[in-house]
């Protein structure tokens, strides 16, 4: 299974998207940016279509290698990336509270 990732954009909203080959449905995960190196994930989505195929936790993995390229930081609000991070304490160096 292939996953693609694309990012939007618009003022202080944001959202990844994981696109699944052969999927219609897509995976998102939403932020506030609180500054220029500064986000809060507020949302995971993932349709019941792509449950148990590891959409989430690839948005995770993704926003957290985007943090580290781009230097941002991240504040989990959203319950699930915060379960993920809890999961991974080498996230530590982009996953940061408020």
């Amino acid at each position: 299974m292939t996953i693609r990732f694309s990012h939007e954009e618009s003022g202080s909203k944001g959202r990844y998207v994981a696109h699944v080959e052969g999927q219609a449905d897509s995976g998102e995960m939403t932020y506030s940016r609180l500054s220029a190196n500064r986000i809060i994930v507020d949302h995971t989505g993932v349709p019941d279509s792509l449950r148990g195929m590891g959409v989430g936790s690839a948005l995770a993995h993704h926003i957290v290698a985007e943090a580290r390229a781009k230097g941002f930081t991240i504040v989990p609000l959203c319950p699930f990336l915060k379960a993920q991070a809890d999961r991974h304490p080498d996230w530590a160096d982009v996953i940061k509270g408020l």
